[in-house]
């Protein structure tokens, strides 16, 4: 039990890690990072998932999804250009399996779909305000 603990412990950094990077980087995608890094510090420890959905990343980046209130349409669109690009470099990659291309088309259809009426569009006013809770490190 301890080992499967420490294995979410780990993999949660890991999520941290890059979600933290791709909440700066406009590229990388930081929501399905840092939404793994709290599902994985719940698992690990009490006290992690505590502190992280505490943190300025989490209720920037995670909190109104989590809560079910939905995504500004900004953090929508970053998601669905990130999808976009990563889909397109596996479509052309895979020019020679056309059943790969038709199923990665039909992903990426329901990605978009999803984002555009399946999750809730947040007014800008609604976003949770930047100074808004407690920084890493801080206690």
């Amino acid at each position: 039990m301890k080992i499967k603990k420490m294995m979410y412990l780990v993999l949660g950094c890991i999520g941290l890690g890059i979600g933290a990077v791709g909440a700066v980087l406009p590229l990388l995608p930081a929501f399905p990072f840092l939404l793994l890094a709290a599902f994985c510090f719940a698992k690990s420890s009490e006290r992690l998932h505590t502190w992280f959905v505490h943190t300025r990343l989490y209720k920037n980046n995670l909190e109104s999804y989590i809560q079910g209130r939905g995504m500004t349409w900004n953090t929508k669109i970053r998601i669905m250009i990130t999808v976009t690009v990563l889909m397109s470099v596996g479509f052309i990659m895979m020019s020679r399996v056309p059943v790969g291309r038709i199923i990665l088309a039909c992903v990426w259809a329901f990605h978009i779909i999803y984002f555009i009426f399946g999750v809730k569009t947040l007014k800008e006013s609604e976003e949770p305000l930047a100074g808004s809770g407690v920084e890493c490190g801080e206690r």
